[in-house]
């Protein structure tokens, strides 16, 4: 749902505090508070079925190797840890954010290039990439999500979960938690 947990207070000084640090202080914490309640609903003790873990649902072989990619940073990394986790996915959004690039012509609008980032974070760049590519082929706009959603590279269930995965982060999650309260501006109206 989206209705805003109240667990997420116990964190929002965190979050403001990484999105400021990572993106800057006109970025959005109700972005990244959108995210986080879409991964775990706050849940620091979260598990998913597939291995995932902590209120960020690290898997473990991303966790390792945001351990060692962001080290200087976020020291010993234990997806774990909220705190940690919470600095940790905002600094792999912004990792994830800076790789996407235009393909062709066309631009990339902000909303685009969120939702692209977030597809990469839920379900793996690789995976992205390739959906953009069979966009590319198709002849229709690899710089536009509407239509790069149209294109499956992954099995049914996990490509309808990766799509809807950014539209309720940026879609409604975002706009709630800022109807709520918290700073930022949707990048997607």
């Amino acid at each position: 749902g989206t209705e805003i947990p109240a667990v997420s207070a116990l964190h929002r000084h965190r979050v403001e505090q990484v999105v400021a640090d990572v993106w800057g202080v006109n970025a959005s914490p109700a972005r990244l508070a959108a995210q986080l309640h879409q991964e775990s609903r706050w849940q620091a003790r979260a598990r998913s079925p597939v291995g995932a873990q902590g209120i960020a649902q690290f898997m473990p072989a991303t966790a390792q190797w945001m351990a060692e990619r962001f080290k200087d940073q976020l020291g010993v990394f234990d997806p774990w840890n909220p705190v940690q986790a919470i600095h940790a996915a905002a600094l792999y959004d912004k990792w994830l954010l800076d790789r996407v690039q235009a393909i062709g012509h066309t631009t990339l609008t902000e909303c685009t290039r969120w939702n692209f980032a977030l597809r990469a974070y839920n379900g793996g760049e690789t995976w992205l990439l390739r959906e953009r590519a069979l966009t590319v082929t198709a002849r229709a706009d690899p710089n536009n999500w509407k239509q790069v959603e149209r294109f499956r590279a992954r099995g049914a269930s996990a490509h309808s979960e990766n799509v809807g995965y950014p539209r309720k982060i940026l879609l409604t999650l975002e706009p709630a938690y800022i109807a709520a309260g918290w700073p930022g501006e949707a990048v997607c109206r």
